[in-house]
């Protein structure tokens, strides 16, 4: 379990907050159970860290507060809307025995071992990740799905991940699906671009025009004989 430390802050005032932020901290509160919330600040630079691993958002964190620890779960962040820096973020203390319901992002491991995959199937990703309500301290870090000796065609479903009994997701009532196995696309001959039919028909119009001004010639010397044969004797000498 990743391990963060905490500072006890008394700030009252927008410009304390931005005092502490001006320092590379970030403001936060632990809150849940019985105690009151507390107001504390972590370190932005650790913080970075963390939100750079995956599934921070779903996994319990040890918080080191004045010499004492405490399991949370993160559960907000907000950022800046100009640096996108995260500026709050809010810990839920990890009671046991009491559910929450959190988002917990689905793995697919031994893609190598699946015939459907290496036959050209499509694996279709519908859901990366299931909302659960499950005792805080069961969260489980993901859901696995083992692709060994998948074949094309088939899916995965909510009933074929093992849960703990008082890990249940929030959807009820139907057994929905989380990715499947699909054919491979089959690839169609590429059409032929338009671009290489306008020049083919420009050149056919090309041609076309050129026989139309042979025609016209024609006609014109024949017309030029008639003229030729019509004029007087006199003329003709």
């Amino acid at each position: 379990m990743n391990s963060i430390n905490a500072n006890i802050r008394t700030d009252k005032t927008k410009g304390e907050l931005n005092f502490l932020r001006n320092n590379g901290n970030v403001p936060a509160i632990i809150y849940g159970g019985k105690q009151d919330n507390q107001k504390v600040f972590i370190s932005k630079k650790l913080l970075k860290s963390f939100l750079e691993k995956e599934n921070f958002l779903s996994n319990i964190l040890t918080l080191n507060l004045e010499g004492k620890s405490q399991n949370v779960l993160p559960r907000e962040i907000k950022y800046d809307v100009i640096s996108d820096e995260p500026i709050h973020i809010d810990f839920l203390r990890v009671i046991p025995g009491v559910k929450i319901i959190i988002e917990v992002p689905v793995q697919f491991i031994n893609h190598e071992k699946s015939p459907g995959l290496k036959r050209g199937g499509v694996l279709n990703i519908v859901r990366r990740k299931v909302e659960l309500k499950c005792p805080s301290e069961k969260i489980p870090e993901n859901l696995v799905i083992d692709l060994d000796g998948v074949e094309i065609g088939e899916s995965f479903k909510i009933s074929s991940i093992n849960l703990d009994q008082d890990v249940v997701p929030t959807i009820q009532g139907r057994d929905f699906v989380i990715a499947t196995l699909a054919a491979p696309t089959v690839m169609k001959e590429p059409e032929k671009p338009a671009e290489a039919e306008a020049v083919d028909g420009a050149e056919g119009a090309e041609g076309t025009e050129l026989a139309a001004e042979g025609g016209e010639k024609s006609a014109t010397d024949s017309d030029k004989k008639e003229v030729e044969d019509k004029k007087p004797a006199e003329e003709k000498k």
